[in-house]
């Protein structure tokens, strides 16, 4: 394989080889002027999607796991294996439909300061977007907002702008900040990895910023499902670690305490009174796994 590749696009499989092979294809059809290499992780599918997608695409790096190594484990896997200068984490529910992904690796070529940058994310088959961006995210309460989130695109967010965190689905670093900042914390294990390695990032000097020259679209929650109870455990739970491994001092336990106090059992309410008992069942799993586990 050269050694000067570009971008080394690294995704995470699990039973998504359909969504896995439209990314891929979307990929080779537009993605162009840049040599780059494609990665694809297989999380421990019920099948072994690697072999059929190995086959599929002789050209594309395949690797199956037999354990399901959470998004942040398959990204890491993925990233241990990649050569490019750049590293794009790619959700398999992803596609592009233009050229415009080499748009990142030249805004992070102009800008030394930052050290990684996200595209501007639409819904797929829309003109409705899914990112530009996110707001602070708050000490106390945890809660932050996706800029832009279910507005019709009209060019109002096209300018580059600061980003507190980037999108999970879709996000583009230097090799540099990774070797210097060290993997995406495999603790999560699904959900809030991306905004504790954000947060990592920064620490380290580096800028995050939203770049919208560059475009993606997003199917969203394939794996997983939006209302699912495996989505509500972990989110559960990780916004508690979140709080323990990113807030310091009182305001650490402030934070805590109004997860416990307040943001879950209005949550549990809201659960019973949709006679969702799978989601109260999990979100008290939630604060349980939390209390259990080890947080270091």
């Amino acid at each position: 394989m050269p050694d000067n590749i570009s971008i080394s696009v690294v995704t995470v499989n699990y039973n998504g080889m359909k969504d896995t092979c439209y990314m891929i294809d979307s990929l080779k059809q537009y993605l162009s002027d840049l040599l780059y290499e494609i990665i694809v992780i297989d999380n421990a599918s019920s099948e072994n999607e690697a072999a059929e997608i190995q086959k599929k695409y002789p050209d594309v790096q395949c690797i199956r796991s037999e354990k399901n190594l959470g998004f942040a484990g398959g990204n890491n896997l993925g990233i241990s294996r990649s050569r490019g200068k750049y590293i794009l984490l790619l959700n398999n529910d992803t596609y592009v439909e233009d050229n415009s992904l080499p748009s990142l690796v030249k805004f992070l070529d102009l800008n030394q300061a930052v050290g990684a940058v996200s595209p501007k994310i639409k819904y797929a088959n829309s003109n409705v977007i899914q990112f530009a961006g996110y707001t602070s995210l708050s000490q106390v309460t945890l809660r932050n907002r996706l800029i832009g989130f279910d507005e019709t695109d009209r060019a109002q967010y096209d300018k580059p702008a600061l980003s507190p965190f980037l999108h999970g689905a879709a996000m583009m670093l230097k090799r540099e900040v990774i070797e210097k900042v060290g993997a995406m914390p495999e603790i999560y294990f699904l959900y809030y990895e991306e905004l504790d390695w954000c947060e990592q990032i920064k620490n380290k000097g580096f800028q995050l910023w939203y770049c919208p020259q560059a475009l993606v679209y997003h199917k969203e929650s394939r794996s997983v499902g939006q209302n699912s109870p495996l989505r509500c455990y972990y989110i559960t739970r990780n916004r508690l670690l979140y709080a323990w491994r990113n807030r310091r001092g009182f305001v650490k336990y402030l934070a805590l305490t109004y997860q416990f106090l307040v943001a879950n059992p209005k949550s549990l309410l809201i659960y019973i009174a949709k006679g969702r008992f799978d989601l109260v069942g999990a979100c008290v799993k939630g604060m349980v796994g939390f209390i259990n586990m080890e947080k270091s």
